[in-house]
């Protein structure tokens, strides 16, 4: 176990550091504010304050952890060797950086509740981000900066025998319309229909009208070779289905729908299943609500997973929403346009409230790559390759790397043709 010796255990504090020791490197961890303590405990032991107390592993500390509330903060990135730290901590500190309080800032998303540039649907952007700017977007930081700690607790500590964690993946289909053309109604047939003529989409137009009399499989619907694939492994994928009532933003199914209903009951019976959050769930706890209870009726479970649509968060509230209505886990944490780490981390973690100082029930799977990330490189080569350098950092930090695909991705349609490729890659790496 490892003993802490600090001058304040505070919310912030007891967080972070579960989270880099518990989580990250698999170490118990216990904190104590007097010396008499700290001096008799005779294994793994650091202190994070002002100064150090005598020659101990000590960790010069920055102010954030002791803070309440929200300030502007004065951030210098450096090079810390093959990666990047900031909060400085001067000469007498075992690490160059405050470790802990730097991921604090990522893993609370500190920045997403200062002042920001949106884009059109009020999402937070990459190019807004301490990481994007610095250039560290691409690595896991904070799980870089966790095993940088046990090299030197274990310089410090010759005997003591560090856990090993294993490298994981958690595979998340997306979808938002399970069919294409097929249980739309005659209406939105009908309007379909008038779209491809008005348009000139006499492809398209033929393709619907395949599917609509049975010729044909629907191109979205992938969700035999999707069953296929589960089969293949032994963890479980997460399904997550909009079941949000029909608006601008979500088009999907009607659960009235037999066929839909049955189709989600089938992936049930295989993978974890899950919700996306409608559009309108993100500004309304009540339609989040009926969201929830409408799939728990239909898969007799409680709901465990959300992640809300167009990867929009209004943070806090969305996340408080999924507390309150007992929701454990996010898929919601990444970026739609841009590979990397959102949060700083490939390992879940917990939701942090900065408004209310506490950390909450909710897990966040941060995820790494969405398909449509990967559309900006052209070739399949140029895919495969980002995609295998992402992997790769995951895997040097033995994390749990996480991708989003839409069931639509792995369908025949031009503009996804080798995404199935790129999924088994993902599935490969972890064997």
């Amino acid at each position: 176990m490892l003993l802490v010796y600090t001058h304040k255990i505070t919310p912030r504090l007891k967080y972070v550091f579960k989270h880099i020791c518990k989580r990250i490197l698999d170490l118990d961890i216990k904190f104590t504010s007097k010396i008499e303590d700290f001096i008799a405990h005779d294994s793994l032991k650091m202190s994070y304050t002002k100064q150090p107390l005598s020659n101990e592993l000590f960790i010069r500390s920055n102010e954030l952890l002791f803070q309440q509330g929200l300030s502007d903060l004065d951030i210098n990135v450096q090079q810390w060797d093959n990666t990047k730290g900031f909060f400085a901590t001067g000469e007498r500190s075992d690490l160059p950086f405050d470790i802990f309080a730097a991921s604090f800032y990522l893993l609370s998303r500190y920045e997403e509740y200062m002042p920001h540039v949106r884009d059109d649907y009020g999402r937070f952007m990459a190019q807004e981000s301490l990481a994007y700017k610095h250039r560290f977007l691409n690595q896991p930081v904070v799980d870089i900066w966790a095993y940088k700690l046990q090299k030197v607790l274990q310089k410090r500590f010759p005997d003591f025998s560090f856990p090993e964690r294993q490298y994981t993946i958690k595979p998340v289909i997306d979808v938002p319309t399970a069919y294409h053309f097929r249980k739309k109604g005659l209406l939105r047939t009908l309007g379909g229909t008038v779209n491809d003529i008005g348009r000139i989409r006499f492809r398209q137009l033929y393709q619907r009208y395949l599917v609509l009399m049975g010729f044909k499989r629907d191109p979205y619907d992938t969700f035999k070779w999707i069953i296929a694939k589960q089969k293949q492994c032994d963890f479980k994928f997460m399904v997550l289905f909009l079941i949000g009532d029909y608006s601008t933003y979500d088009k999907n199914i009607n659960t009235n729908k037999k066929a839909f209903v049955s189709l989600i009951k089938s992936i049930a019976d295989y993978c974890d299943v899950g919700i996306k959050a409608s559009y309108f769930a993100l500004e309304d706890i009540s339609i989040l609500k009926k969201e929830k209870l409408k799939m728990e009726s239909i898969i007799n479970t409680e709901l465990k997973a959300v992640r809300h649509s167009f990867s929009k968060l209004n943070l806090p509230e969305s996340y408080r929403n999924l507390v309150e209505l007992e929701i454990d886990q996010d898929f919601t944490m990444g970026y739609i346009d841009t590979l990397g780490f959102r949060a700083g981390t490939c390992t879940p973690f917990q939701f942090y409230d900065l408004d209310y100082e506490v950390q909450t029930p909710l897990q966040i799977n941060p995820y790494h790559c969405l398909d449509f990330a990967l559309l900006k490189y052209e070739s399949e080569l140029d895919k495969q390759e980002h995609l295998q350098k992402l992997i790769n950092e995951v895997k040097a930090v033995n994390g749990t790397f996480t991708s989003i695909f839409h069931n639509y991705t792995f369908s025949d349609l031009d503009r996804w043709d080798g995404f199935r490729s790129l999924f088994n890659l993902v599935l490969e790496s972890a064997e």
